[in-house]
């Protein structure tokens, strides 16, 4: 069963569905901003690790660096979620529980998610420039587990190792 226009079927009463402009909710749905644990998973062991180097150093927390991590936490795991939804949408169309995701339901189609997916990427870059270089090449090194997560469903049964993988890289890059 598909729920209302343009809403997704397991997620609904959120902010994006009660508060966000109209024109903006299938793309804050395709980044699921309308759930935004991911994002908060991908950031703490940013900030962990970020807060045990600076314990370390014996210095205070870089707050310009915490602020950073926030922005490209949710840009990046939106953009991560959007090349998701690009791979699997023909998968998503045949599963209940995905079928009413914005591509598979016609709000957003591959290519307008597809920039939407740079816009998001040239974000995270931006603040990613903003460190130093072996943080920088850390965060390039974290796009080839992104790029292979939605694969994994089709090769393993636990897919997940690799999701985890992604959500833990943050954890190098503090």
């Amino acid at each position: 069963m598909i729920e209302a226009a343009g809403r997704v079927a397991d997620s609904t009463g959120n902010w994006v569905d009660s508060r966000a402009p109209a024109w903006a909710r299938a793309y804050l749905r395709l980044a699921r901003l309308d759930r935004p644990i991911g994002s908060w998973l991908l950031l703490l062991p940013c900030w962990w690790s970020a807060g045990l180097a600076a314990v370390a150093a014996r210095e205070a927390v870089n707050i310009w660096h915490v602020l950073l991590f926030f922005l490209a936490a949710f840009a990046m795991r939106g953009a991560g979620c959007t090349w998701n939804d690009i791979v699997d949408r023909d998968l998503d169309a045949r599963v209940e529980r995905t079928r009413s995701r914005p591509i598979p339901s016609g709000q957003v189609s591959v290519g307008a998610a597809a920039a939407f997916l740079v816009l998001q990427a040239l974000v995270g870059l931006a603040v990613l420039l903003q460190f130093n270089w072996f943080t920088v090449l850390v965060g390039f090194a974290s796009l080839g587990v992104v790029v292979i997560y939605p694969f994994m469903k089709r090769s393993t049964y636990w897919p997940q190792i690799v999701l985890g993988r992604a959500f833990s890289w943050g954890a190098l890059m503090g």
